[in-house]
């Protein structure tokens, strides 16, 4: 601790924090109020040492994790707790949660009947109005509303009625009203009508059946959320044409929220429209509404539901009105259980609840069975693992159990038996990878050391082998002063025989190329010879020129190797590549004694000019593939030959493997990948080639 505190930065942030706070506080007790520059010191001091606590609590927490969790037991244990405990923490959650939802669906239920109950029971009042005026013969109608409005005064105190004028047949086949109609244009009404004005006559949507539903309306200048709602109804005589219709009103207000609560369990404690630009009914302007009735002292949750009210002016949906509730859980419960559904939930919950103790009991037992048997097994292959860490590959596990971890202990033992085995084979390819990086640096060294230097002309060159060693092969032969021999070859297939095979080539290609100066008869010569040794399945294409400084030509014969392109100097006009691919086998066939070789072959030469670019390549390049298997191929190559043929050799070289790397972007090389650049600089110059230093050659890695 001391050296944590002393040592640390964190630890020192500390001290020096806490140190100033005390020289603070104890200045502040001495001195009285201190200068506001001091409380910036104290301040930063605070920051400190939180900072430094933050620091040590971090490195506390991740340090006791480490000990509490180092022991499988202890895993396991908070593994249960996981796995037990707080699964059944969900369950009751779930369970209170679906009980909310339950109770919330109920309640929502209840309140949605109760509304269709109280639209069905103002149409029976405004029907029976309706057929009462009607069998009096339309007299005293005053009277017979003063009637009705007394008889469900006590069950609405608030309800209105009106008699209202119909001035327009009721339906589209139905006469036109007589004028012996008894009841005149005026509106009769009865009731307070304090929630909105009197309707003045029927709307035209409405047809013969009369109507029924759920209405809007809203005080003048109240907010859009302050929503009141009332249930109207329209009734017409049973006799045709109607000459009047009976509306009678409901508003739910404070006395119909207590029938609701007391019918429902619920209580209305507000009302939202959701669609605020359809107009409602307008009240009166002033009009107030009792307070609704207060909510019982049970446990209350709080709901919504949604029902559907009717635009008065047009007869459609007007839109959703949000009613919010609040429920006592008690009294929905008792509702529940009056439906014959609440005991038999309890008995399903009581039978859930004794299941989930009896899981959990089970669980407990099982768990510290099989927590016995896991650290066993562990600890076991614990001391296991440290003897072989120690290097005593005899130590064996005893298998005490047929399970998994007995299966584990059964598979240390045997990898303990073979371990050994596993550390021979580790050294022997360690062994073979030296071998390889040995012959990959041989390959390298029989290929030109440096490159090329003779006047009027430059070269430069590349091969990428596709693994430690490949077939490709490329050199530069001196012939004369003023001759040079530029020879690029390809052996079938790669690995260690493609390259013991080029370096067979190499010697061969430099006896011949003293003996011969023909392109033609050098190639022929070397087939008679290979021919002989190289195995049946293997081949090599090759093509060899010879570059004649002072006649100024090139000579040059192809083997079935790929085209040469050639992009002769420009002139007047754009340079364009030319692909020169005279006739010829391949070297190796063991056909007819070479004859059909020597048949087919054939020599070619060309003049040089200053500016003569020429390329020779191997498949590698052509054919290397992009993730789609499409090939680069020699149009690609071509082109860019076009392009930056003003490049020097050395900068096209690097174009042209760009190029080819944003080609081929992730796919892996499956060739080798050879490359001669030749460009022609000045065909008057004549002097002797020669090779510089000991320097690697232009390679490029993989």
């Amino acid at each position: 601790m001391k050296h944590a505190l002393l040592r640390t930065l964190p630890g020192r942030a500390i001290v020096i924090g806490l140190a100033t706070k005390l020289l603070v506080l104890i200045a502040s007790g001495v001195a009285g109020p201190l200068p506001a520059f001091v409380g910036v010191f104290d301040t930063v001091a605070s920051i400190a040492v939180v900072a430094g606590g933050g620091y040590f609590f971090v490195r506390g927490l991740s340090s006791l994790k480490r000990r509490l969790l180092w022991r499988v037991r202890r895993k396991l244990i908070i593994s249960y707790i996981f796995m037990g405990f707080v699964p059944a923490i969900l369950i009751v959650a779930f369970f209170l949660l679906g009980g909310v939802l339950l109770f919330s669906n109920f309640s929502s239920y209840l309140v949605q009947n109760r509304f269709l109950a109280l639209v069905d029971r103002v149409a029976a009042i405004a029907s029976t109005t309706a057929t009462e005026i009607q069998r009096s013969g339309e007299r005293e109608v005053p009277a017979i509303l003063a009637r009705r409005l007394a008889a469900i005064t006590e069950e609405f105190p608030t309800a209105s009625l009106a008699v209202v004028p119909m001035t327009r047949p009721c339906g589209t086949s139905a006469p036109e009203r007589p004028s012996s109609a008894r009841i005149d244009e005026s509106v009769e009404t009865a009731g307070p009508w304090s929630h909105v004005e009197p309707p003045s006559g029927v709307p035209d949507w409405i047809r013969c059946e009369g109507f029924a539903g759920l209405l809007l309306a809203e005080r003048e200048g109240a907010p859009a959320t302050e929503t009141r709602a009332l249930v109207r109804a329209l009734s017409f005589p049973e006799a045709r044409p109607p000459t009047y219709a009976v509306v009678v009103d409901l508003p739910i207000n404070g006395r119909v929220r207590q029938q609701i609560r007391q019918d429902t369990g619920a209580e209305l404690t507000g009302m939202e429209r959701l669609t605020p630009e359809v107009a409602p009914l307008i009240r009166r302007a002033g009009d107030t509404e009792p307070p609704p009735s207060p909510v019982s002292a049970d446990a209350s949750l709080a709901s919504f539901t949604n029902v559907q009210y009717i635009d008065w002016a047009k007869g459609t949906e007007g839109g959703v009105l949000r009613v919010a509730l609040r429920f006592g859980v008690g009294d929905i419960y008792q509702r529940i259980s009056s439906q014959g559904v609440g005991q038999g939930l309890l008995l399903v919950l009581i039978v859930i609840g004794l299941l989930l103790l009896v899981i959990q009991a089970a669980a407990l037992v099982t768990g510290l069975v099989l927590a016995r048997s896991i650290t066993g097994a562990v600890h076991e292959l614990f001391v296991g693992t440290e003897r072989v860490r120690q290097g005593d590959f005899t130590h064996k596990i005893a298998v005490v159990e047929k399970d998994q971890l007995g299966e584990l202990s059964e598979s240390f033992n045997s990898m303990t038996a073979s371990i050994d085995d596993l550390l021979q084979q580790a050294a022997e390819k360690k062994r073979l990878e030296e071998e390889l990086r040995i012959a990959h640096e041989i390959q390298m060294s029989l290929l030109p050391q440096g490159p090329l230097n003779m006047p009027g002309l430059s070269v430069t060159a590349l091969c990428v082998p596709a693994r430690e060693v490949g077939g490709d092969y490329y050199d530069f032969l001196p012939l004369d002063e003023r001759r040079v021999g530029v020879l690029i070859a390809d052996v079938s297939g790669k690995g260690t025989s493609a390259a013991l095979y080029m370096a067979e080539l190499k010697g061969l290609i430099l006896s011949l190329s003293l003996i011969h100066s023909s392109p033609r008869d050098l190639l022929i010569a070397a087939n008679r010879i290979i021919a002989k040794h190289l195995d049946a399945r293997s081949f090599i294409t090759m093509t060899y020129a010879v570059i004649d400084l002072g006649a100024k030509t090139m000579t040059y014969a192809r083997a079935g190797h790929t085209p040469l392109i050639y992009v002769p100097a420009g002139g007047d006009g754009p340079r364009r590549a030319r692909i020169l691919a005279p006739d010829g086998l391949v070297l190796g066939l063991k056909i007819d004694d070479g004859q059909m070789f020597e048949r087919l072959l054939e020599e070619e030469t060309i003049p040089l000019h200053a500016g003569d670019l020429y390329l020779f390549f191997t498949d590698g390049i052509t054919e290397a593939m992009d993730p789609d298997d499409d090939c680069f191929g020699e149009a690609r190559l071509g082109a860019l030959a076009e392009q930056h043929g003003d490049l020097a050799a050395d900068e096209l070289r690097d174009r042209v493997l760009f190029e080819i790397a944003s080609f081929v972007g992730n796919a892996p090389q499956h060739d080798d990948m050879t490359m001669l650049l030749l460009k022609v600089e000045d065909v008057d110059v004549v002097g002797p080639f020669t090779t510089v230093g000991r320097e690697p050659a232009e390679i490029a890695e993989a």
